[in-house]
């Protein structure tokens, strides 16, 4: 594995979210879930099943986004992930290191699914001397 490879693996352990995005009826999605980087260089995620994206995602291939932009840090960095997604069932020490999930996704329990991306494709991009974030409007 090429070491920008290793650099963008190292980079995903360091923020616990990002987003997935397919199709769903010819119709592109986007969504959060939470990651996990497994010793092997896929990734595992879990997200709320009461979504259905997993349906979409299950033997799809998609897009997996996570970076730092909003951290307020002056050199930033995205890494994408490519590649064909599954539904799996993690082990119990998978599960765990998930950590607690959330309580509620949109007013309903949460209930965990997870799936694996094999990445076919890795990209890291950099940003150096990102101005600070200035909202548009004032509240």
């Amino acid at each position: 594995m090429p070491t920008d490879n290793f650099r963008a693996i190292e980079l995903l352990g360091h923020t616990p979210y990002g987003r997935v995005s397919a199709s769903r009826r010819a119709l592109p999605f986007t969504t959060v879930t939470r990651h996990l980087v497994l010793d092997d260089g896929r990734l595992m995620l879990r997200l709320h099943r009461g979504y259905d994206y997993h349906q979409a995602l299950d033997g799809s291939v998609v897009a997996y986004e996570a970076d730092n932009i909003n951290s307020g840090a002056p050199d930033t960095w995205s890494v994408q992930f490519t590649g064909t997604c599954r539904v799996v069932e993690p082990t119990p020490a998978e599960r765990a290191l998930f950590g607690p999930t959330p309580r509620l996704a949109d007013g309903v329990p949460f209930d965990p699914v997870f799936l694996r991306i094999e990445p076919e494709f890795v990209t890291l991009h950099h940003l150096t001397d990102v101005p600070a974030f200035r909202h548009a409007h004032s509240a």
